[in-house]
């Protein structure tokens, strides 16, 4: 099992110098509490946005403190496509607060750094392009505002997978190296909408997992008003189970609406095989997933890892919302939880995994990428792969109650109000 080349571009250590006769904000605010920003660019992918903290230590020293980082994932195809080719980095810097007001930017441009990156090899060693000050301005003889910034890049590996179909038609699973598509794992999707029990395996159900199954889940029957049942089974080439996402917490609409709400998400347990029976199993992780209110609604999500001790010390390494219309990147990455509360928690270091979810009724075959540091067996890669199925289905869970879903999710009873 060969991984793809993929190549990691990093912009860190990121802090602005301003000259005394600066006044970013307008008179009366010193330039120490004026809020500063920068943009981000690289061609074809979105622009990144990261807070500058002002930088008061004399000459050419490296920041005393440095504002969040920026990464970008280049494919193998774009790194063929840049072969021989400088890449543009293009750094804009702003003064004032980030967002918009009456629909002007609020910030104001104080000057731009661009940095010239060829990535010839990168997939194969590490590279620094720039490490240290840029001047902002173009006229020598006026003092400037000057930006630290180190940008760098370093080798990325990772497996890629595909579903040859959307989880809930279960598919047969690709992995994807240039454009050889060899498949590795077959899904088995099943929806019990009788008896939430039998969406686990057999030995859950015995009197020693009793208790630790409920400790996991929310009894709330809601006869016609539920989604429940729901299982994915991932199966290697000789046909044994690897990997499996059951639905643990029944996703209902909250009282007086038709939305599952974040205050009473539905759960997953992401399982693998433990110990040489078939029946036996482990929970690995446990997704929660909700409809996110507002202007344009979301998918919520949080994902953590379970612990040996209990369902209540879950490590959480990755919380986020994507857009329910468009779909969204379903990802786990310790640079982008590093800014977050739950950073000195994660016990998983750089790109763990990222799957591709369609949005709300669109046709969704979940393209995945698992670090190869992470992977020492299929069975590790399997279960990512139970991971994005269960993100995916998510998607469809938390469809609103007063809109029917496709047969396929509703195989033992349609119910009038899904």
């Amino acid at each position: 099992m060969d991984p793809c080349p993929f190549v990691r571009l990093i912009v860190e250590s990121l802090a602005l110098k301003l000259p005394q006769a600066t006044r970013p904000a307008g008179s009366g605010v010193h330039p120490s509490t004026t809020p500063c920003f920068c943009k981000i660019r690289v061609k074809n992918f979105p622009s990144q946005i990261a807070l500058l903290p002002l930088c008061s230590s004399g000459g050419d020293q490296s920041p005393d403190s440095t504002g969040s980082s920026a990464g970008f994932h280049l494919d193998s195809v774009l790194l063929r496509r840049l072969s021989g080719r400088p890449l543009t980095l293009r750094v804009s810097v702003y003064t004032g607060r980030m967002g918009r007001t009456c629909g002007v930017s609020s910030g104001k441009l104080l000057g731009r750094v661009h940095v010239m990156i060829l990535l010839d090899g990168a997939e194969s060693r590490p590279n620094v392009f720039q490490n240290g000050w840029m001047k902002l301005g173009n006229e020598p003889s006026k003092p400037s505002a000057r930006l630290h910034l180190v940008v760098r890049s370093e080798p990325d590996p990772r497996f890629v997978f595909q579903f040859g179909g959307e989880p809930e038609c279960s598919p047969v699973v690709f992995q994807i190296q240039g454009t050889i598509r060899q498949p590795v794992f077959s899904c088995k999707f099943s929806a019990d909408r009788n008896s939430r029990s039998r969406s686990l395996p057999s030995d859950f159900n015995s009197n020693n997992n009793r208790g630790w199954m409920r400790s996991f889940s929310t009894e709330r029957e809601r006869p016609g008003r539920e989604r429940k049942g729901w299982m994915i089974m991932i199966h290697d080439l000789s046909g044994s189970p690897v990997a499996a996402a059951s639905m643990i917490t029944p996703f209902v609409p909250s009282p007086g609406s038709d939305r599952v709400s974040r205050s009473n998400p539905g759960a997953w347990l992401i399982l693998r095989p433990h110990g040489n029976s078939v029946s036996s199993w482990k929970a690995w992780g446990r997704l929660e997933a909700w409809r996110e209110r507002g202007s344009i609604d979301g998918l919520g999500y949080k994902f953590e890892l379970v612990t040996d001790n209990g369902p209540t010390s879950g490590i959480p390494i990755a919380e986020s919302t994507m857009n329910i219309k468009k779909g969204g990147q379903f990802c786990i990455d310790s640079r982008i939880m590093r800014d977050s509360a739950m950073s000195s928690w994660l016990p998983l270091r750089g790109f763990v995994m990222g799957s591709t979810v369609e949005g709300e009724g669109k046709v969704s075959k979940p393209l995945v990428q698992v670090g190869v540091q992470h992977v020492t067996c299929m069975a590790d890669a399997a279960l990512f792969v139970a991971l994005s199925a269960a993100i995916d289905l998510s998607m469809d869970a938390c469809r609103l109650f007063s809109h029917k879903l496709r047969k396929e999710l509703c195989h033992d009873e349609q119910d009038s109000s899904l």
